[in-house]
């Protein structure tokens, strides 16, 4: 049986989802990537509670002119600043079940840069 590229990537997801976890102490961060938007998470799944969000189209970002790249980049900053307003300095990352490249990379970039670690 033949896969395709979201059953791929549903898969590698559920493989990586067992074994990282977000605790109190180091939540996870979950990423979503659509083909326009980005989207980003800090998540405690020892209660279910979503600690801090931010994406692309968030209304600080609607009058943003580049690529997707510098667009993925500056969300990274944001939810960093958001996560640090919310308690959170150091997080687990979950790329989704994405390859670490491109936007999700640079994410991750953004987020090291606004004093996020993991």
């Amino acid at each position: 049986m033949k896969m395709n590229k979201t059953q791929r990537r549903q898969r590698i997801q559920k493989r990586f989802r067992d074994t990282v976890l977000g605790t109190a102490d180091m939540p996870r961060m979950s990423i979503f990537r659509s083909n326009k938007e980005i989207y980003a998470q800090v998540v405690n799944d020892e209660t279910g509670v979503t600690l801090a969000a931010a994406s692309s189209r968030d209304k600080e970002f609607a009058e943003h002119s580049g690529t997707k790249t510098e667009l993925a980049q500056k969300v990274g900053k944001v939810i960093a600043e958001r996560a640090l307003v919310a308690g959170v300095s150091a997080i687990r990352f979950d790329r989704g079940g994405y390859l670490y490249h491109g936007r999700v990379k640079s994410l991750a970039d953004g987020a090291r840069e606004a004093g996020l670690k993991f």
